[in-house]
């Protein structure tokens, strides 16, 4: 057994280095290749990915984004995976205790061979618990964490394992196997957000169990790759590098439907983005009329 460990990164050299330094600690490290794709960083990233000889370094021009990225990494473990090996999704903006990936092994074991997802510990928060995976609804079009589900009892002490609807890119385990039944990524239509989402819902129709073990803890800084706070509206509608990006929401949700939500998607976007535009103006007239 092996776990193929593939990083995409842009810059943020210091987090390279930290991820990297959690992996060597692993308690089963000696059973892991690492893949970094170094998308065009400018930053000495590429000057530090080859003095490292237990790492593979793929290089990309700065327009693979993570669904390219991790794409490439793929085409360069898949062909030597073996039945029994793993592929590991991770961002390079985490760190993680010893037993992080054993942790992650163990529960696809308990679980048929399912895809394992981590929990997120936000670093300076009480309690830590941001994540724990995504719930999503087809024909609503929405997209939540479970973490809103649960009590504040449970988010102090959260049960061993969760079923979720998607997976994250944030450290999540899969099958190797799977990518050869089912394909890999789509970076053609979703090159960044969604991407890990699309997958890891793809692997679940076919019925391939998505588990978030709370063993496996990957912890982030307070701001991480997602935060669209400081994006104009039309970026954070219409950018790239947002995870708001309506053209890329669109594409999911036709990606992951039924035939039928397939050819409704567009019209349902209009509706609900309209329908929930009006609720929040509503609330926000109400909030003003309130302090007149």
């Amino acid at each position: 057994m092996r776990v193929n460990v593939i990083i995409p990164v842009f810059n943020r050299l210091e987090h390279t280095r930290k991820v990297l330094e959690a992996l060597r600690k692993q308690t089963v490290f000696d059973a892991m290749t690492i893949v970094i794709v170094n998308d065009g960083s400018t930053d000495g990233t590429a000057k530090y990915l080859q003095s490292q000889s237990d790492l593979t370094e793929i290089r990309g021009d700065g327009n693979l984004w993570w669904g390219g990225a991790i794409e490439e990494g793929l085409k360069h473990v898949l062909p030597g995976c073996r039945p029994d090996d793993y592929v590991l999704f991770l961002n390079n903006d985490t760190w993680f205790g010893d037993n992080f990936v054993e942790a992650l092994v163990q529960a696809s074991k308990e679980n048929g061979g399912a895809a394992v997802g981590s929990v997120i510990h936000e670093e300076g928060r009480d309690p830590p618990l941001v994540s724990i995976g995504a719930r999503v609804n087809i024909n609503r079009l929405a997209v939540w964490d479970l973490l809103s589900e649960l009590s504040e009892t449970e988010k102090q002490s959260p049960a061993r394992q969760y079923r979720v609807d998607a997976l994250s890119g944030r450290g999540t385990l899969y099958p190797a196997i799977l990518f050869r039944r089912h394909g890999g990524m789509r970076p053609n239509l979703l090159p960044h957000y969604m991407a890990d989402y699309e997958i890891a819902m793809r692997f679940a129709r076919a019925g391939v169990p998505l588990v978030v073990s709370s063993k496996a803890i990957v912890y982030s800084p307070p701001v991480y790759g997602n935060d669209a706070s400081s994006l104009s509206w039309r970026k954070r509608l219409f950018g790239r590098r947002s995870a708001h990006n309506v053209f890329q929401r669109l594409i999911f949700y036709s990606l992951v439907g039924s035939p039928v939500q397939r050819i409704t998607a567009p019209i349902r976007m209009a509706y609900f983005s309209c329908s929930r535009a009006f609720s929040t103006w509503r609330s926000l007239a109400k909030r003003k009329e309130g302090t007149i």
